[in-house]
């Protein structure tokens, strides 16, 4: 018997997911038609941007992630606690970035003074919006749906662009999320169609380890088309690796990146037999072909956050000089 989506995602068991979506006309999610020739493969980045943007207003943190030709794949950590430290207004801020809200909503951001019966009414509607920013459901609702709008315009067609809503797994230990991790990470390595991690396209282990100047661009393109800038957005990075457990509080992944990196590696050495790709044995391993130093490696995986956000700042500062 199936069982409701609530009995499927419950943050008291684990944080942690591994979420699919598939497209029902399998190649033309980000491929190439090969009955039109037409390449599809812009569609990647304004998913890859996309899945940043909602993880940096949603309530959760993304750990992992890759964009195929044919379906996408996410690893994420709820946190719905985070979302009950929000104030009111910067709630109905991060809700309006994504959609227009109620007259009630649109007076109260504007500065006017509500009587009573209409604050109690907005303060329902606050508590709706705060359960919502926190829930899977309604961030995979928001990636899904305007990718399937642009795909259905750019085909010129109508009707049911996912084979379902999405697909979720509940990840209830930390070997059962590395391992989820590192499978995600590989999905281009398995398919052949990159030969190591690092030049897999679309991928959270090549963001993790060149946070792209790019994407960084066109998430604040996407910031500005959204008229993000009205309250003070920032963008989130990854879910960071928070290194061996410790008596303190982490929010993060109780694991090394550079242990993560070789774990991948490793694994991605292995060959097999349904899939048609692996990493050649004979290549050093991946802290070595990446040429990164000891000194240099510490300083980027301890400042990860600041780095990123810096790199993004940067960005946005030039773009806006160029409006």
């Amino acid at each position: 018997m199936t069982l409701p989506r609530k009995a499927l995602v419950c943050v008291d068991d684990t944080p942690y997911y591994h979420v699919t979506s598939r497209c029902v006309r399998r190649s033309f999610l980000c491929g190439v038609d090969h009955a039109s020739g037409k390449d599809y493969s812009h569609r990647r980045l304004f998913i890859e941007q996309r899945i940043h943007l909602l993880s940096s207003l949603f309530a959760l943190d993304i750990a992992a992630y890759a964009v195929m030709a044919n379906h996408l794949h996410l690893v994420v950590k709820l946190s719905p606690d985070v979302a009950n430290d929000w104030s009111d207004r910067e709630v109905l801020e991060r809700w309006t970035s994504l959609f227009k809200g109620p007259f009630l909503v649109q007076q109260y951001l504007k500065g006017v003074e509500l009587p009573a019966p209409e604050q109690q009414v907005l303060n329902e509607i606050i508590s709706i919006y705060r359960q919502r920013l926190a829930n899977l459901g309604w961030f995979m609702k928001c990636l899904n749906e305007p990718i399937a709008r642009m795909a259905n315009k750019e085909d010129g067609c109508r009707g049911h662009f996912w084979e379902a809503r999405y697909c979720s797994q509940a990840l209830l230990s930390e070997e059962a999320l590395l391992s989820c991790m590192a499978y995600v990470d590989l999905n281009p390595v398995r398919a052949a169609i990159a030969p190591i991690p690092e030049q897999s396209e679309h991928t959270s282990i090549k963001e993790r380890i060149r946070p792209s100047l790019n994407l960084a661009k066109s998430i604040t393109n996407l910031i500005q088309s959204h008229q993000l800038n009205h309250f003070n957005f920032t963008l989130k990075p990854m879910l960071p690796f928070d290194g061996n457990a410790t008596d303190k509080h982490q929010h993060g992944i109780r694991f090394k990146l550079k242990d993560y990196l070789e774990l991948v590696d490793y694994t991605g050495r292995q060959v097999c037999n349904d899939k048609r790709g692996a990493i050649a044995q004979n290549l050093p391993p991946i802290l070595k072909r990446l040429g990164i130093d000891q000194k240099t490696w510490l300083n980027n995986a301890t400042a990860f956050e600041q780095i990123y956000r810096k790199r993004f700042a940067k960005t946005r500062q030039g773009t806006n000089k160029v409006a």
